[in-house]
């Protein structure tokens, strides 16, 4: 099946939150899979599932959003639970049989990156918080 997941880099979705005629929930989907580390800001259109709930949520996912041609998953480095996350969501569309040519990809360094390369850029993160991150300056 072609949704084995894979890595996007961050371009690649700032291309698609900044194009005006792309629709979060429509053309894409962005999960974001952090806990009590999703304050101080998301990506725009993003909608926060937390990893712990992934197995509990999937199969809703899978429902709500399988026919949207791409979605991302990511934490806040991309290196544990958002491609854990991927591989967790691509595994139930195979075992449900879903007929999909959906794209499962993973954004590479996470919210962690994308807020080192867009913290400047106000239309890229939602609900920022400057204080959260006063360490990573």
């Amino acid at each position: 099946m072609s949704n084995t997941p894979t890595y996007a880099e961050p371009e690649e979705v700032m291309a698609l939150v900044r194009d005006p005629n792309k629709i979060a929930g429509k053309d894409y989907v962005i999960i974001d899979v952090r806990g009590d580390d999703y304050i101080g800001g998301h990506i725009p259109g993003s909608v926060n599932v937390p990893a712990g709930r992934i197995y509990d949520e999937v199969n809703q996912l899978v429902e709500k959003y399988s026919q949207i041609p791409i979605i991302y998953f990511h934490c806040a480095l991309s290196q544990v639970r958002g491609p854990k996350s991927a591989r967790i969501y691509s595994e139930t569309l195979q075992n449900l049989g879903v007929k999909t040519d959906q794209k499962v990809k993973i954004l590479r360094y996470g919210f962690e990156g994308w807020h080192l390369r867009y913290k400047l850029e106000k239309d890229l993160i939602e609900d920022y918080d400057a204080s959260v991150w006063e360490w990573a300056t």
